[in-house]
């Protein structure tokens, strides 16, 4: 059956490497503590109980993907990504207290492998995703989601949402692609964000580095026409005088709060995934955005990356690249020793 993994301290204890004379995240990360709750039971007022701001899961799935018509993989890079992170050093930048991690979903393959049956499924891992989204922002915690294909937006801007009281939310997606696919295919990595819109919890959708390859001839023209979608194309972004992050600054300077952060791994050159791309963000321009950033986001999601796809190709440095994009994102609100006042 499908379910909701909870971690223990053994569970953590098992993926870190220990050295003399070094501490590791994992040493001092959080784990769920609730000794009155049932098993398997996620109790808010535990959450709020917890001095982590941040609480990590991961979501190891590349249904949404292939219902997408992509290759699988995407279900490979929570393990990796978990283990590079509890194995960075613990030190001032970054000691783990800030982290509690909460653990992973479990998802079944269907019984039914057709297009509808992996697109039915979707559907499934929606109503599994967003109740306990919902439940870390209701506790006033910050949900870091490892994903995973982008059809996860979904739920957890849903969840988010309803965990905010029902306020919509606003996203900044980092893409190659819009993700804005007819509902009515059913769902897939392709329509997270018009499910999103359409079920009324997302407001603005900002694109930023969409590929002009990749959108079809009505995209542009729908986006233009809609005040509540902006994107950024990323052939612009090679032709702008302005740095990434000076034009990443201007892009997401009237986006409201509450607002969630997605960064979708294809659009970073050479990482892993389902799309891997050639032409895209390099990755310092993405850990240089999470570095400067002063918003307070009510999520992070990181999807779409995998350390192995089914078509052979492997890459480990892909766990790696997500643990880089994890702590930039926790680091750039945090006090440490390197900002000064």
């Amino acid at each position: 059956m499908d379910s909701f993994k909870i971690y223990t301290q053994s569970d953590i204890d098992l993926l870190i490497n220990e050295r003399v004379a070094e501490e590791k995240l994992g040493q001092h990360v959080y784990v769920y503590d609730c000794p009155t709750c049932a098993e398997g039971e996620i109790n808010i007022q535990a959450l709020m109980d917890s001095p982590a701001q941040y609480v990590l899961l991961g979501i190891p799935e590349d249904i949404g993907v292939r219902a997408n018509l992509g290759i699988a993989g995407t279900k490979t890079a929570w393990n990796s990504a978990l283990k590079a992170l509890l194995n960075i050093q613990s030190n001032p930048f970054l000691s783990g207290e800030e982290i509690l991690v909460l653990g992973h979903f479990e998802i079944e393959e269907p019984t039914d492998a057709s297009l509808q049956g992996l697109r039915k499924k979707v559907n499934t891992i929606d109503a599994l995703v967003y109740p306990i989204i919902q439940k870390i922002v209701n506790a006033g915690k910050v949900p870091i989601v490892i994903g995973g294909g982008h059809n996860n937006a979904a739920p957890i801007i849903a969840g988010a949402s309803m965990g905010t009281g029902g306020h919509k939310i606003n996203v900044v997606n980092i893409d190659a692609h819009a993700d804005l696919r007819d509902r009515a295919e059913g769902r897939h990595s392709g329509n997270g964000f018009s499910t999103a819109l359409g079920s009324g919890y997302l407001n603005q959708y900002k694109i930023f580095g969409l590929h002009q390859n990749y959108v079809n001839q009505t995209l542009p023209n729908y986006i233009a026409a809609n005040p509540n979608i902006k994107a950024f194309y990323f052939e612009d972004l090679l032709q702008s005088p302005k740095s990434v992050s000076e034009n990443w600054n201007d892009f997401i300077a009237d986006l409201a709060d509450p607002s969630g952060l997605e960064i979708d791994l294809d659009s970073i050159e050479k990482v892993l995934s389902s799309a891997q791309t050639s032409s895209g963000f390099e990755l310092n321009d993405i850990r240089n955005i999470l570095l400067s950033n002063r918003k307070n986001f009510a999520y992070l999601h990181i999807c779409e990356g995998a350390t192995e796809m089914e078509d052979g190709r492997v890459d480990i440095k892909t766990g790696k690249t997500i643990a880089y994009l994890i702590t930039d994102f926790i680091k750039a609100l945090q006090p440490h020793i390197s900002q000064k006042p």
